[in-house]
């Protein structure tokens, strides 16, 4: 049976209008195109539609019976697609994102931010998953993107990157601390202290294997926790040095606590990847594209009330930079 979303329309429309003249001014055709259209539609369905007559259209039984049904289902057709094109507009519809636990709680929320209120009919939806898995959810396709950090820039053939922002990592100690009387703090002064800091999940433990392995710190007791609250949790109750990422978008959790900048500088880059061989839907494109923005550049912090100062700022949403390059972006 051949039988098409044109025929099945131009017949509606003669059954609604019961003339075949009414119903070519409604789809711009001549009289004789409607009336072929629909007895072609008779004979590839095999039953007569209409009963003609020099004054009237007159449906039959079968005719009248496939009407209401077909008029239905494309009042149907015409809402999906319109719903379908509404979702690819960039203001609605559902985008979904992965994101590793302690990004999610901290500077996504901005970002989610800053989607609602641009787009307050587009739903952002996130998914919380280790830091391995949200790189296989975006190569499987089953979200729009995802957003990893990295000891380094991502090099992958099925995965297109693009860096948001570079944090440099701080011990974290009560004010207190002797080691908070300096400006910044070796690596290898952290030797007579039990470590403490995020685990693989994260993507911390990656960065800072370079950086103990250098300093001869790989050996030592390391207590690697899921969430930056608990982390400092710990150091807040004198059981070890933290050593975490620190800046505007990655802010302590314990406001008791100071940060100071270990040297030599290590880092951790966080980025947003989608899959390189398939382009982002326009309403998640958008939501990239808000994600970006939201982004400025860190300033370092030398204790909580600078990190304080420099969240106030970010939620304030400050000028967009300019787009940054992708995937080698130091």
């Amino acid at each position: 049976m051949n039988v098409s979303l044109q025929q099945l329309k131009v017949f509606v429309a003669v059954a609604r209008e019961r003339s075949f003249t009414r119903a070519a001014r409604e789809f711009d055709l001549t009289q004789s195109a409607v009336s072929r259209c629909v007895r072609e539609l008779e004979e590839a369905l095999e039953l007569k539609l209409f009963d003609r007559t020099t004054r009237q259209v007159e449906l039959t039984n079968a005719g009248a019976s496939l009407e209401r049904r077909i008029g239905r289902l494309l009042d149907e057709i015409e809402l999906t697609l319109l719903e379908e094109r509404a979702a690819y507009d960039g203001h609605t519809g559902v985008v979904v994102l992965a994101s590793n636990p302690v990004l999610s709680s901290s500077w996504v929320p901005q970002a989610l931010a800053r989607c609602a209120s641009a787009f307050p009919e587009l739903m952002v939806s996130v998914r919380d998953q280790p830091q391995g898995s949200v790189l296989a959810s975006v190569e499987h396709g089953e979200v729009d993107f995802g957003l990893v950090a990295l000891a380094e820039p991502l090099e992958s053939q099925l995965l297109h990157a693009q860096v948001l922002f570079t944090t440099p990592f701080h011990a974290v100690m009560p004010s207190t601390h002797p080691l908070a009387r300096h400006d910044s703090v070796a690596w290898r002064a952290l030797h007579e202290w039990p470590l403490i800091t995020l685990n693989a999940d994260t993507g911390v433990r990656a960065a800072l294997e370079p950086a103990f392995t250098a300093n001869e710190l790989k050996r030592r007791p390391i207590q690697e926790l899921g969430h930056v609250a608990a982390v400092s949790r710990m150091v807040a109750l004198g059981l070890g040095i933290g050593v975490l990422p620190v800046d505007a978008y990655w802010p302590l959790a314990d406001s008791s606590l100071v940060s100071r900048p270990l040297v030599p500088e290590a880092t951790l880059t966080t980025v947003l990847a989608h899959r390189r061989n398939r382009s982002l839907r326009p309403n998640a494109a958008a939501v990239w594209a808000q994600f970006v923005a939201s982004t400025s550049a860190p300033s370092s912090t030398a204790d909580a009330a600078d990190t304080a100062r420099a969240v106030a700022r970010a939620f304030n949403w400050p000028p967009v930079p300019q787009s940054r390059s992708l995937l080698h972006e130091p």
